[in-house]
């Protein structure tokens, strides 16, 4: 970690065991950071229940423990301007959004920092990511913890935001996290993680797309045959590769193509068809995370696994590469963002949207 002794510190502090061991960490150290519950609930909490009370409950014991002053920030405006926005535009257009990459970038790292955090140096999460300082520059770089590494979630933040970012357990195993956790006798060292998009709390993703879009009816064709399989009640609740939860009999079935102007969802039977994978697929609006770099041989990843994938990029425009995987990739669809690493898949260089 950054020498810190002279660094003034804001901390992300969400009720979950991750930013309380943040708090911890920097504790150790003898430091007394500023705490902050960022407030980006749903628009009406009397009627979707939202964990936001138990962890504000959590937060605030954390914080009085370590002795840090502890305060609310009401970024749910803009969050339900800005990030709600984004996700409902892309899932309309037959795309595949991830808010919790625009929240990085919008909210945390964003309004926040407009509201409060510029009069700080850092910013701390609990993210599991790490920085790595060289001739000056800032890099974002991996966590030895492949399953929880988020540093594709953080792949879109400006320059200047991982410039203040800072990540004090992004060094640890998710179950190191734990076991600290528990020997310091945390009030939530055995609270399960949260899962899913960052602010739906316990709200299913689909009544959540339900809510802002409604239902859009249409047809559901096989693939190789163009028979008819039955309905589905909107292309917005699917997504490419999709396998489960399809609803249909006589499978399994996967979901392999939207045609959006027709609102024609496209599925394959039995084992997923070679059209369910691509090995070549374009990206655009490449956003650098540090600085420009010579992408030649590259390794990335579409979605929040331990996966890397081996590639090489052509650049074809500004801002715009062709991605040449060693090995087709099952469940590429446009909206999703390709983070990029080195060989190595040690330092991420940024990331692009997939078009298709």
């Amino acid at each position: 970690m950054e020498k810190l002794d002279d660094k003034k510190i804001a901390v992300l502090l969400s009720g979950g065991v991750d930013s309380s061991v943040v708090v911890h960490e920097l504790a150790s150290r003898g430091l007394t950071p500023d705490c902050f519950y960022i407030k980006i609930g749903p628009e009406e909490q009397e009627e979707w229940d939202c964990a936001s009370e138990e962890d504000m409950e959590m937060a605030t014991v954390v914080a009085a423990r370590y002795g840090c002053k502890l305060q609310v920030v009401d970024c749910h405006r803009e969050y339900w301007d800005g990030v709600t926005r984004y996700t409902m535009d892309k899932v309309r257009a037959g795309f595949t959004p991830n808010p919790d990459v625009m929240c990085n970038r919008l909210i945390k790292f964003g309004a926040f920092h407009d509201k409060i955090g510029h009069g700080y140096d850092l910013i701390a999460t609990g993210h599991y990511a790490r920085t790595e300082i060289e001739d000056g520059d800032k890099w974002l770089v991996t966590s030895p913890d492949p399953v929880k590494d988020q540093t594709d979630f953080l792949a879109r933040i400006y320059d200047w935001q991982l410039r203040k970012a800072l990540f004090p357990i992004g060094h640890y195993m998710k179950g190191e996290v734990r076991e600290i956790a528990e020997r310091e006798h945390l009030v939530n060292a055995k609270r399960k993680d949260s899962q899913g998009i960052c602010f739906l709390g316990k709200i299913n993703y689909n009544e959540y797309i339900r809510r802002y879009l409604g239902e859009n009816p249409g047809d559901v064709l096989e693939l190789e045959t163009g028979k008819k399989i039955g309905r589905h009640r909107g292309l917005w609740f699917h997504t490419i590769g999709q396998r489960h939860g399809l609803g249909f009999g006589g499978g399994p079935w996967y979901a392999v193509k939207k045609d959006v102007d027709e609102n024609i969802l496209y599925v394959s039977h039995g084992f997923e068809p070679v059209t369910a994978y691509k090995s070549t697929f374009p990206i655009r609006d490449f956003h650098f995370l540090t600085r420009r770099v010579e992408m030649g041989r590259v390794t990335f990843k579409i979605r929040h696994t331990p996966e890397y994938h081996p590639a090489t990029l052509e650049q074809t425009g500004e801002g715009a590469y062709v991605v040449h995987a060693e090995r087709p990739i099952q469940g590429v669809a446009p909206g999703q963002f390709c983070v990029v690493y080195d060989e190595r898949h040690h330092r991420c260089f940024g990331s692009g949207e997939i078009t298709l």
